[in-house]
Parts: C-alpha cells; structure tokens; sequence
C-alpha cells in the first residue's frame, strides 16, 4: 500500500464533567463523546527516499507550521515506535475549526497513526497505538477507536463505546479559538473563588432514544467564561434552543457550540437562520 484517503470526524461533548485534578497535573474527565459526519479529510502518499516529510494543510487561517501540527508529532513518534523511514506527503483538508473543541487536531492525531499503521505493514497492536494516541492528547483514544459514540473516563484513556440513537446537529462557533490548557485554568480558580468543587454526577442514561429534559447533561467549563467568550457562547446557545434545538451546549472548552434536533429539516432550517451572524455554522449528524 502506497497511499490512503481517510476521514477524521468532529466530535462534541453532549456532555462534560471535569473531576478532581490528577497526580500528574490533568483532570479526570467524565465525558459522553459524539462523532459526526463532518470532519477533515487526509491523503497519506509514500514517495521514493527516507525520512522527508511533507504536510500541506489547506483551509487554516494563519496556517499551522508543521513542527507545530500534531499530525508531525504523531509522525515523529510512530517513527520512533517503529522505525519507519519511508517519505511521506500528508495533504490535510481542513475544515474542523482550529480551537473549536470539536477534536479536530485529536481527530487527525488519530487518522495518522490509523493510517501510518497501515502504510507501514500494521507493526503496531491496538494497546501500542492507544498508548500513543493517549500521549499525544487526552481527546486522541476516542477517535482511534472508531466509534460513533462512547463514554469516556480518566483522562481520556477509558472508553466505552455506545449505541446512540440518530440526532442531527447545528454546529456554531464565534470566529475565535478557545485554548484547552487556558479553560482549565479558568475553571480551576473559578471553583477555588467560589469555593464550589466538582460534584460526583449521576451516569447519563442512553438508550434507543436520548431524554434530553430527563439527563442532566451539562459543561462545566461553560459558566466559568466571562467577557466576549460569555457573551458569544450565550448567544448561540440561546439562539440555538429558540430555533427548536431540544439541547445546545459548548463543546469541550470550546469555542464551538452545538445545537441537537429531532429532525434534520430543523437543523438545516436553524443554520439558515444562524449564517450570517457567526463565521461558522455546519448541519451535520451522528455518525
């Protein structure tokens, strides 16, 4: 095999609890991940030589240097798992917002070791490309399980996969990138300032139907934002339930929000009405 086209999905956070902090300085997570039919796509091509690496990214704004881009790290450690020094072209077709909470850089993380595996022969077992897939970001487990659905613990590396009933989504996001690592810290001095610590929630109950009203699905990372960030998140979630979204929420730590609907005639109709006033908006569905 000399080349491979795959698909790297977006997720949401239909849900998002953030528990008590780690030894090793992450958060346990309790998570109810979603992925959806709207993603980025990646062309993987071997070329004659050793050890180049091309990664052309198209549709980032300002583009993303490749040492920088966690497709090269994932790369660089498949490399030195395995020692494979064929030359490799990526061409990444980018339309997962950068910053968005949607997985997109996971999902990608997830594609290429998905993908490496393959060009090189599958060196690598399942639990060798979860421990690496774990090491490159707590979202990247998730996606290289292939699920449409999973409940996910710890900091990313217990997954459950689910069977989720088909719903159909209006995703959103204000124009402006959310940074992980700076929406931990917010929450962090948010429960230390108000002096409310993390609740031991209940397990969402799914089944062939999900009761949106009966599940107390929440973000916790949603009410410790202030300033633009708050005012935009509020915005679209509010314009999002005034369209018929049976629930809207922020996804991961944002800054995309997403909006869920019984049929995908109302979600379509409900991103007509929301282009224009935001930089993104995508109708999509549960894979």
């Amino acid at each position: 095999m000399e080349k491979l086209t795959l698909f790297a999905p977006a997720k949401v956070n239909l849900h998002l609890a953030v528990k008590d902090r780690r030894n090793d300085g992450f958060h346990n997570l309790e998570s109810l991940f979603l992925a959806v039919n709207f993603g980025d796509t990646l062309h993987f091509q071997l070329f004659e030589g050793k050890n180049e690496v091309k990664i052309d990214m198209v549709g980032t704004n300002p583009p993303i240097p490749p040492q920088k881009n966690i497709i090269f790290r994932a790369l660089s450690l498949f490399k030195d798992k395995t020692g494979f020094d064929r030359s490799i072209e990526i061409a990444v077709e980018k339309r997962i917002p950068v910053g968005g909470g949607l997985g997109g850089g996971s999902s990608d993380a997830a594609v290429a070791l998905l993908a490496l595996n393959k060009l090189a022969g599958s060196p690598c077992d399942r639990k060798t490309l979860l421990e690496m897939a774990l090491s490159l970001g707590s979202d990247v487990p998730f996606f290289l399980h292939e699920t449409a659905a999973a409940w996910v613990t710890g900091r990313g590396e217990f997954i459950r996969p689910l069977n989720i009933p088909p719903l159909f989504l209006v995703l959103s996001a204000p124009g402006f990138p959310s940074g992980t690592a700076a929406a931990f810290n917010l929450l962090d001095r948010y429960r230390a300032m108000s002096k409310k610590p993390y609740k031991e929630d209940t397990e969402p109950q799914i089944g062939a139907e999900i009761d949106f009203d009966k599940n107390a699905f929440k973000n916790d990372f949603l009410p410790v934002f202030e300033g633009r960030e708050k005012t935009a998140y509020d915005k679209i979630i509010s314009r999002l339930k005034e369209l018929g979204a049976v629930y809207a929420n922020l996804s991961g730590a944002g800054s995309a929000c997403f909006g869920v609907f019984n049929e995908m005639p109302a979600a379509q109709t409900a991103a007509q009405a929301l282009c224009g006033d935001w930089d993104f908006v995508e109708v999509c569905q549960s894979l």
